[in-house]
């Protein structure tokens, strides 16, 4: 059976939201739902529509970094006044809330695997790894071990149930999806997990929010990656790995020394800012990044593409499983940001996988996700590795 929230329009023509249909037992007040608490509004909507269902709501709120290593730096989630607001929530709707700390478990498992990254040449995704580790290992354990028949989120993206188990598909709002952000969910986790908002426009969210008068109704949304509020990747890392990255040659395709660097961490594939290599009568790209011999390999955009790559730790979620010969037809994203491309995929062993596109795309980086989809069906991915 697959779900869609009834959203009707009273006469003042705000979204109302009725989640009837959430795969959870009827007896609503007996039935205990966690939810992931960040002090936005898409979480704050998900537990006033949750409470207002008349669910058994908790909220938890993630401690995962010291505020102060973002201070004055714009916006963030998860640190100083997005756990007071998450708390004026909760105190607002009437339902307890818990502030747990993740600290350490961030910054080894999120931050310090996103600096690593960074110095090993690769574009990182730190959000999937956030999503894969302390949201839905750590906080899926805690909602469990409070007795809870689900843990909800804000997420954009839609769970269909099915006789075979309970399947991700893209968010309704297209523009919205993050399903690209929870390729690594297992299925034990999607069977226990709840995104009440999946359906929903950003404007529905925050029509409900105005609904029951909550003061985040119109905060900005938080950066994608928390922790560096600003954009400036490369100040991280050198935070978190002092001296662990050196100056180096920019070195074109064919050969030639372009130029010099600072560092490899401020390169990525694609990338065209920031070379700093003027007189040159072509315009240049990001191709490659060797951390080996700390060289940023540049080149003319025809350089950029690229029509098959190798991916690690692949998730896999379709009912069948991936092909070894005959491949498996999907749709690709290769960032988030990507339209889905057609590709074939050839299952390896350890986990790994070939992805074959029907045509070459630009900008396919090492360290970024490549997650596979029939249609709007989610189907699991990949990090894309070097070679």
């Amino acid at each position: 059976m697959t779900f869609s929230p009834d959203l009707t329009a009273p006469g003042d023509g705000t979204a109302v939201f009725t989640p009837d249909l959430l795969d959870l037992p009827a007896d609503a007040a007996n039935t205990r739902v966690v939810v992931a608490m960040s002090g936005g509004v898409d979480s704050s909507v998900t537990a006033a529509v949750l409470k207002e269902a008349g669910y058994d709501v908790v909220g938890l709120t993630m401690q995962l970094y010291d505020a102060g290593f973002t201070v004055g730096r714009g916006k963030t989630c998860c640190a100083g006044q997005d756990i007071y607001d998450a708390r004026r929530t909760a105190d607002h709707l009437g339902i307890p809330h818990y502030v747990v700390d993740y600290e350490s478990t961030f910054l080894k498992d999120v931050m310090d695997a996103f600096a690593d990254s960074y110095i090993a040449g690769e574009t990182p995704v730190p959000c999937v790894l956030c999503n894969q580790t302390v949201k839905f290992r750590d906080l899926v354990q805690a909602a469990r071990d409070l007795g809870a028949a689900a843990l909800a989120t804000g997420h954009y993206v839609r769970r269909v149930a099915t006789p075979a188990g309970a399947q991700l598909w893209r968010g309704g709002d297209h523009n919205r999806d993050q399903s690209y952000f929870l390729f690594t969910t297992t299925q034990d986790q999607i069977d226990f997990l709840r995104f009440p908002l999946g359906h929903l426009s950003k404007d529905e969210t925050r029509a409900i929010a105005r609904r029951h008068g909550l003061a985040v109704s119109d905060k900005p949304d938080s950066q994608d990656i928390c922790f560096v509020p600003d954009g400036d990747y490369a100040r991280v890392v050198r935070e978190l790995r002092p001296g662990a990255s050196g100056p180096g040659e920019i070195v074109h395709v064919d050969g030639r020394v372009l130029g010099h660097h600072d560092g490899i961490i401020h390169y990525t594939v694609g990338q065209r800012r920031g070379l700093d290599l003027g007189g040159l009568p072509e315009r240049l790209y990001v191709v490659g990044v060797d951390p080996d011999t700390r060289r940023v390999i540049a080149g003319p955009r025809s350089a950029l593409g690229r029509d098959r790559f190798r991916l690690r730790a692949v998730n896999w979620l379709g009912a069948q499983p991936l092909s070894e010969e005959d491949g498996t037809r999907v749709t690709v994203k290769v960032r988030n940001s990507f339209r889905p491309a057609a590709a074939t995929v050839f299952s390896g062993s350890d986990r790994t996988a070939e992805v074959i596109l029907d045509a070459s795309v630009d900008g396919v980086a090492p360290g970024q996700a490549c997650v596979f989809y029939d249609g709007d069906h989610m189907l699991g991915g990949g990090w894309i590795i070097r070679g």
